[in-house]
């Protein structure tokens, strides 16, 4: 690490790839609100319209262990600009779709940047600051992802509905033309280099236990955190008996939570990075559990679902060190 790297808290590269994944959480999320339009502009079941989020997540399968491969002897900059150029372009194929299909193709060739960038940002992110602030660089760059959620897909969802869904990918576009330059012009060439390695050596890290057991927490973890907020609204209304007009602020609160605990990860990380995961995956399994005995107390759940935000995030910045740490010898 050159010293200019460490010239200041927060590297102007950091601000690249938070830009950066501002954009990927943008484009990932905001079709939920865009559902309707996307279903009747193309002529299309609203059924199949949700499709379009399914085949993002398949992309995301898909490019996230190819590209990682096919990338890993290449300069870790290049990688990115390499990616965000494939965001960039997806974005702007999803604004000029004429059907159903090729919006999906293009859907599909937007979410293949995503796990990579997303990896390879985490290895530049750690690179750029001093040992002791690895999980802060982290929790920084993730920070673009909680801000998409709080603000970038309501702010998309309306673009939508004022200019139509169009709108809102072209929006993203310039967003990934901005991240493109960004990580162009702020990123280190030789940031997060690596002795070269072969495509063996990076398959191998999945046979080590310790990465094994990261990415198992973050399946298992996640997989509670999502099977209560994909039906979060249904239960705002139905159970606890809030109004459709008091869903949206009460899901601001969870954004706000998802930073809040993004960033306080991050901090306790770097100093315990163990007992910060530990600690944060307690407190996931409390609120959860929490959550379904206070259903119908409508201050209560407000509380509860900032809580969620929190302790669901606090465990982003831990659990990409953990798998850093264990996965060094790969690229």
């Amino acid at each position: 690490m050159s010293a200019s790297a460490h010239s200041s808290r927060f590297p102007p590269a950091l601000l690249a790839l938070t830009i950066g994944a501002f954009g990927i959480g943008t484009t990932e999320f905001v079709i939920m609100g865009l559902l309707q339009q996307v279903a009747t502009d193309l002529g299309v079941s609203l059924s199949a319209a949700g499709l379009l989020i399914s085949g993002y997540a398949l992309g995301v399968f898909v490019g996230a262990p190819v590209l990682t491969l096919a990338s890993a002897r290449l300069p870790r900059k290049a990688v990115l600009v390499g990616l965000m150029a494939i965001f960039t372009l997806g974005n702007v194929a999803c604004a000029l779709a004429p059907d159903y299909t090729s919006l999906m193709v293009a859907r599909v060739l937007t979410s293949l940047a995503h796990g990579t960038f997303f990896g390879v940002g985490a290895v530049v992110a750690t690179s750029l600051v001093p040992a002791e602030r690895r999980a802060s660089a982290i929790s920084l760059m993730f920070a673009g992802l909680t801000v998409a959620t709080l603000l970038g897909v309501p702010a998309g969802a309306w673009l939508g509905l004022q200019l139509g869904w169009r709108a809102t990918f072209w929006a993203v576009a310039v967003v990934g033309v901005l991240a493109t330059a960004a990580v162009a012009l702020w990123v280190p060439a030789n940031a997060g280099a690596a002795a070269p390695v072969s495509w063996r050596q990076e398959v191998a890290v999945l046979g080590r236990g310790q990465v094994l057991l990261a990415l198992a927490i973050t399946v298992v973890g996640y997989a509670g955190v999502f099977a209560v907020f994909t039906y979060i609204q249904p239960l705002l209304l139905d159970v606890t008996g809030f109004a459709q007009t008091a869903v949206s602020p009460v899901l601001l609160v969870f954004g706000v939570g998802m930073i809040v605990g993004n960033l306080l990860g991050g901090r306790l990380a770097d100093r315990r990075p163990t007992a910060a995961l530990l600690g944060s995956l307690a407190a996931l399994v409390v609120v959860l559990a929490t959550m379904g005995l206070i259903l119908h107390i409508k201050t209560a759940m407000v509380a509860f679902v900032g809580l969620l935000g929190v302790a669901a995030f606090a465990t982003v910045a831990p659990l990409q060190l953990r798998v850093l740490e264990h996965a060094r010898g790969a690229g």
